[in-house]
């Protein structure tokens, strides 16, 4: 996933929320013993699927096993086009017009796709074929599978549906937004009235959930910087132009500008993530490429990178006799939470688990997530849930997409539960309206 969850933007325990409690808490919603029940199958489940992980928008064996699992259920299954998504459409047995004249729907997403990373984590169920669920998607995709089971299991009482959002191509893919072209909004027919997803973090206490209101997680952007100089050999660089020298002179010189050219309070994060050039040590070559992540929270410093950031290279570029050619591409934007459902969202945690347990961040984190696109289109939240294995000393904790993230399973009862309690209580308190 392209986002990091740092423990270090966690307020104090002293600073935990203080949003009030969902103001509907319906009876007929699964209990911690029901989450319980099924946490061994949840367990088996996200094993098998850490150890067969797959990358990108084709995941056939992943998408198997999740159509596996849910098979015995009675819902509307979908299977994706375009890739191998799966939506799946539940619907409640005490379905009741809102105030719209519509039976509500919420929509739960989980994200299925791995990295290629190769696993360092000395787990007996790692992966051995080159990739890795390193950002705990594997963790993501069976809880999501118990949130589904348990809410079915409660149906009769649910006053609407959900929308059980399966999807492929987070890590740098845009699934999210294929499955919107593909009309997962829209799956239970009138769109979802709220949207909710939870991600995991190897570095953060087990059991302990957080978010926020408002802005979440960063916009990003990918620069591509080609620096075009004149080849010739190492020993006579007068003779022609490096780029190599100007690429890196680049290197320095955009930090250099984002910090003294824009708002701390109001950050960018521009990080060069790539740098390629040259094939031999004796030979100043014709280019040099650099790809540069650009990372931003507010859609003002979003345009102005985007304006300033490609003029800023080819403008250092020239002066030094080279010229630069420059893709600024916008990938995803900002991950914003809806400041009411960000509390429904914090406060249905606290009660499911306690306020010692439920931090409001206290900024926002600087990856980036294409779960922004579904919270673009309609109301909800998304945050964080801490995994860390407890056994291990937090110094020896490594972050998501580290090949030694190591992510417990030992929360996924509580991760199912919480998500089913999201989208039982949302309905009831659509339908209260």
């Amino acid at each position: 996933m392209t986002s990091a969850a740092d423990p270090r933007d966690l307020e104090s325990p002293a600073s935990t929320t203080s949003a009030p409690l969902p103001s509907t808490t319906p009876a007929g919603l699964p209990t911690p013993a029901d989450a319980a029940a099924i946490a061994g199958d949840l367990v088996a489940l996200r094993r098998a699927l850490h150890a067969n992980p797959e990358v990108g928008l084709d995941l056939p064996a992943t998408q198997a096993l999740v159509r596996d699992a849910i098979a015995d259920l009675d819902i509307e299954l979908t299977e994706g086009h375009a890739l191998s998504s799966l939506v799946a459409v539940l619907r409640g047995g005490k379905r009741t017009e809102d105030a719209t004249g519509v039976v509500p729907a919420v929509l739960l997403r989980g994200d299925m796709d791995a990295l290629p990373i190769t696993e360092a984590t000395g787990f007996d169920f790692a992966a051995t074929n080159g990739n890795m669920h390193a950002c705990g998607h594997d963790l993501h995709t069976a809880g999501l599978v118990g949130a589904l089971r348990l809410l079915h299991d409660t149906r009769a009482e649910l006053p609407g549906d959900v929308v059980v959002m399966f999807q492929p191509g987070e890590e740098g893919y845009d699934g999210a937004g294929r499955m919107l072209d593909e009309g997962v909004l829209d799956a239970a027919g009138p769109r979802v009235k709220a949207a909710y997803g939870i991600h995991v973090s190897a570095d953060q206490d087990l059991g302990v959930g957080s978010s926020r209101r408002g802005s979440y997680m960063a916009a990003f952007a990918k620069m591509t910087i080609t620096v075009r100089g004149l080849g010739t050999h190492a020993s006579r660089p007068a003779s022609g132009r490096d780029p190599i020298e100007v690429g890196a002179m680049l290197v320095g010189q955009l930090q250099e500008y984002v910090t003294r050219r824009f708002d701390i309070f109001d950050p960018i994060v521009v990080t060069v993530g790539q740098f390629n050039g040259g094939t031999a040590p004796n030979v100043i070559p014709d280019f040099a490429t650099l790809v540069v992540s650009v990372r931003t929270f507010s859609d003002e410093v979003t345009t102005r990178a985007e304006a300033e950031l490609p003029h800023l290279v080819t403008t250092l570029v020239a002066a030094h006799g080279l010229e630069a050619e420059v893709d600024y591409e916008r990938i995803l934007p900002p991950t914003i939470n809806d400041d009411a459902e960000a509390d429904f969202f914090l406060a249905t945690f606290a009660d499911l688990f306690g306020a010692d347990r439920t931090v409001t961040r206290a900024n926002p984190l600087p990856g980036s997530e294409d779960f922004s696109r579904v919270l673009a289109e309609v109301p909800g939240a998304y945050g964080h849930f801490g995994v860390a294995l407890p056994t291990l000393p937090v110094a020896e904790r490594e972050a998501n997409h580290s090949p030694r993230a190591r992510h417990s399973d030992e929360g996924l009862a509580d991760q199912a539960l919480f998500l089913a309690h999201l989208a039982g209580r949302k309905l009831a308190q659509l339908a209260g309206e």
